[in-house]
């Protein structure tokens, strides 16, 4: 497939001008509308303008321009089949044997919340997608290139004896298009939709690949990461790897953990995750603090752990972080200084390893921003998706029930909710044990809920004392209550809901302990 025209008409100008000077030293026509036009124009670069191609000027502030026989025909004519060539030349139609398009920023449009819908809809593309939809179904004939980094490869291919694009290459593009097309048309789907209609009858998902992996959980499986091309919030998909190995799988789904956390809480915070469970968390006056009450918290679990804060890492903090005995995974922040960066990265043993990653805009806290309609969480299962809404029910005091007869004094209720906060992003049969804006023992993902108080308790032990208990669903049985309150637990959290409410109330009762119902479970398989 040689090469002798080209179409170029693209809102990303970048990489265009060096791609055109390239293509007219090969000899290659160029034609070109609107803005891209004018790019070329600028710089020296001959271009034949489409309209002078159709007959007609573009039409209705450029809404019509390309989409005319004298392009599609000339894109869609198959070399192969003699009668397609026949049907162009009568037309006097040329044919065009590469299509350089990428498509009007709709995402990045619909993004300002402040956007007018005269705005938005003018910035949907339908000129772009045709054309690039006609080049990739004609792939066999034509090259479509939609993507700026795939220049150079291109014109490397042009450049050598044959002049022409390879059909191995031509068909990898052409994927490439109609993988955009459907992204770009369910971003604009999720948009028209708006957040009134969360689960609709057909769902597209547009993701982007970030990076592959090494592996996915284990060894012997591929992994990869892909962005959500609608959030606009706090994401690793944003993120710097400032220093330390290659993030793997299991990093990104720890790192993440880690960064929901503590992005739960205005206040400065620091968390620290073992496979996707906090061991530690704690608030503080300053970083420094809360990293040191957060490690108090379980400081065997901690060692090799990801350490997250919601405010930047500076040399102090850097400090702290490299005491002895201590090593991480990890460690996730909005920004760290140069002296932090110095100190953590010449540490001697484990310095030069763990991964420094910086997510911008975290410090705003949990973030519902997404331009492609609503936020949902997905789950995998054999043959389909689950799809929900991510749990970000934030409670406040008013929204409490106290239905014991002791009640709990104002300091109880914000540990009772400090408690809460965390409980919500521990792996369900959830029990956490809170102190003085600390987590000091959590139960995680056993199959009753006794057990996980049990291993709270244990955790905690002589710390327990005084704590607050926080479960993400009812207790069954007031057995679990009972242990609690045995091991030092001065006051419990949990949704209620139970055919034993009766019964664990009067436990609480029987102590005189306070117990808060929320009516709200947090459920975290």
């Amino acid at each position: 497939m040689s090469v002798s025209r080209a179409l170029l008409s693209v809102s990303d100008k970048t990489g265009l001008v060096e791609l055109a000077r390239g293509l007219v030293e090969l000899g290659i026509e160029i034609l070109s509308t609107g803005g891209t036009a004018r790019t070329l124009t600028s710089a020296g670069i001959p271009v034949t303008p489409v309209e002078e191609v159709t007959g007609f000027p573009e039409m209705m502030d450029g809404r019509v321009k390309t989409l005319h026989p004298a392009i599609h025909g000339g894109i869609l004519a198959n070399r192969a089949v003699p009668e397609h060539m026949s049907a162009i030349a009568r037309a006097g139609i040329k044919p065009i044997d590469l299509v350089v398009v990428n498509l009007y920023p709709f995402e990045q449009t619909v993004a300002d919340e402040s956007v007018s819908l005269e705005t938005a809809v003018e910035n949907i593309d339908i000129g772009g997608p045709a054309m690039t939809r006609a080049a990739a179904k004609n792939f066999q004939s034509v090259a479509v290139v939609v993507d700026p980094a795939d220049y150079p490869e291109v014109l490397t291919a042009l450049r050598a004896p044959e002049r022409s694009v390879p059909l191995e290459m031509r068909r990898r593009l052409a994927t490439k298009s109609f993988a955009h097309t459907s992204a770009y048309d369910a971003a604009i789907s999720a948009w028209l939709r708006g957040s009134g209609d969360l689960f609709p009858e057909t769902l597209t998902i547009p993701l982007k690949l970030v990076q592959p992996m090494r592996y996915g959980e284990n060894p012997h499986q591929k992994g990869a990461f892909y962005r959500h091309a609608g959030y606009q919030g706090p994401t690793l998909a944003d993120a710097t790897l400032l220093s330390g190995l290659e993030i793997s799988y299991n990093n990104i789904q720890d790192a993440d953990a880690a960064l929901r956390v503590v992005m739960s809480f205005q206040d400065t915070a620091c968390a620290i995750i073992k496979h996707t469970n906090p061991c530690g968390c704690a608030l503080g006056a300053d970083p420094v603090q809360a990293f040191r009450r957060a490690k108090e918290g379980d400081p065997v679990s901690a060692f090799g752990g990801i350490v997250a804060f919601n405010r930047p890492v500076t040399d102090a903090v850097a400090s702290a972080l490299c005491e002895k005995y201590q090593k991480w995974d990890i460690i996730v922040a909005p920004s760290f200084d140069e002296d932090a960066l110095e100190r953590i990265t010449t540490r001697k043993s484990w310095g030069s390893t763990v991964r420094l990653i910086a997510v911008p805009g975290m410090e705003s806290g949990e973030s519902t921003a997404y331009v492609t309609g609503a936020a949902l969480d997905f789950k995998r299962v054999l043959g389909g998706m689950l799809a929900q809404e991510p749990d970000r029910r934030v409670l406040a005091p008013e929204d409490l029930k106290v239905v014991s007869k002791a009640q709990p004094t104002p300091e109880q209720m914000e540990q009772m909710l400090f408690a809460w906060t965390i409980m919500r992003h521990v792996k369900s049969n959830a029990i956490v044990l809170c102190k003085d804006f600390q987590l000091l023992g959590a139960g995680a993902g056993q199959m009753n809920r006794v057990n996980s108080v049990h291993l709270a308790l244990r955790q905690a032990g002589d710390k327990a004392e005084g704590c607050v208990l926080a479960s993400d669903a009812f207790f069954p049985f007031p057995d679990g209550p009972e242990m609690a309150i045995q091991g030092g637990v001065k006051a419990i959290i949990e949704p209620g809901g139970s055919t034993k409410d009766a019964e664990v109330i009067a436990v609480c009762d029987q102590y005189g302990i306070p117990l808060v119902f929320t009516g709200v479970r947090h459920f975290k398989h």
